[in-house]
């Protein structure tokens, strides 16, 4: 749905007479094709179009520092995007809560780790990575973003900030490169987001949470969970009668919780599974999930009243459908018994 809508933003920056469903609907049709044509496919298409994305990337930040160095727009280099004196803490928490949405879909690795060829190795140490790197890039392109445009509401639109900057500094001839470079950036994410989501349904199907019958199934041919592969894209359909901020709040909400309790799922290992307790296994599965819970609650809280309203909207489906599943919590819930390789731990 985010991806969707971007997609929407971006190109309508260029071509302003096109009507936002079309960007959308093409956005979602291109991703739901790939993921359908197979795993193998969808990953090398996501390879390519994250390299494309990083050529512009550089080629964006090298002539935005260039742009810097001959003083445009006044900008000089400065800390004071990190720090200055008007800083408020609840500001930046309320801002952090916004942009962690950037950084979603890192975790998307671990739902693939059934087609990973060595999945306790490869799988963490991609996640890892991911952060890392993301984070840089993250970083460092909006610093030099921030040292030409201190104020942005020098900017005509703010949600298509980026376009509009890429014409400053490089043209229209370098906006159109950009949009191009950064749709291929949104159908990467999207095609990864929606292969992530399907096989998550999958996987919960399979294991009894969600009815196996529609959810549980995947195509013999090419393994691909075909039934939600199309929920998915239905789901992010929705970005056509929704703005950037509304998706952002209805993700959130739940993306904080989910990376909460991926936190004290991490303790939980640890106190239930792990026979080792060395300095090094109470710092790894005790003390930095603890830190990493006690975050991501602290920007839970940060969100506005709208993600509050749509999250409890969601927690209350959630309770109806496993109390039906549980028939009023005579029944168990579905069986999760814990980390598969235990000997990974030991």
């Amino acid at each position: 749905m985010i991806n969707a809508i971007l997609s929407a933003i971006y190109m309508g920056a260029v071509f302003p007479d096109v009507p936002f469903w079309v960007w959308v609907v093409l956005t979602v049709a291109i991703c739901t094709v790939m993921n359908l044509v197979g795993v193998k496919l969808a990953a090398s298409m996501n390879v390519l179009l994250v390299s494309i994305q990083l050529v512009v990337a550089v080629v964006f930040v090298v002539l935005t520092i260039v742009n810097i160095s001959n003083g445009a727009n006044g900008a000089g280099v400065t800390i004071r995007p990190f720090i200055s004196g008007d800083m408020q803490m609840t500001a930046i928490a309320a801002g952090a809560a916004i942009l962690a949405l950037s950084f979603l879909g890192f975790d998307a690795v671990s739902t693939l780790a059934e087609e990973a060829e060595h999945p306790t190795r490869d799988v963490p140490r991609a996640i890892f990575i991911i952060v890392a790197v993301a984070g840089a890039f993250f970083v460092t392109v909006t610093y030099v973003m921030q040292l030409l445009f201190p104020d942005v509401s020098q900017l005509g639109d703010i949600v298509g900030a980026s376009p509009e900057i890429a014409k400053y500094v490089g043209g229209a001839f370098f906006q159109a490169i950009f949009v191009g470079g950064y749709m291929m950036a949104v159908l990467g994410c999207g095609i990864t987001q929606q292969m992530s989501a399907a096989r998550l349904l999958y996987a919960m199907g399979r294991d009894g949470a969600l009815p196996k019958r529609l959810f549980g199934r995947i195509d013999g041919r090419n393994g691909v969970p075909v039934v939600n592969v199309l929920i998915v894209a239905a789901v992010a359909l929705t970005a056509l009668f929704v703005d950037l901020d509304q998706a952002a709040s209805m993700i959130n909400f739940g993306a904080f919780i989910a990376f909460i309790f991926v936190n004290l799922s991490v303790l939980f290992v640890f106190f239930r599974f792990l026979k080792r307790r060395t300095p090094g296994a109470w710092l790894g599965f005790v003390v930095v999930p603890a830190i990493g819970a006690g975050i991501n609650f602290w920007l839970w809280l940060s969100l506005d009243g709208t993600s509050m309203l749509i999250g409890a909207g969601w927690v209350i489906v959630g309770l109806v459908f496993l109390t039906v599943k549980t028939a009023g919590f005579k029944k168990p819930a579905p069986d999760l018994t814990g980390p598969i390789n235990i000997g990974m731990y030991e």
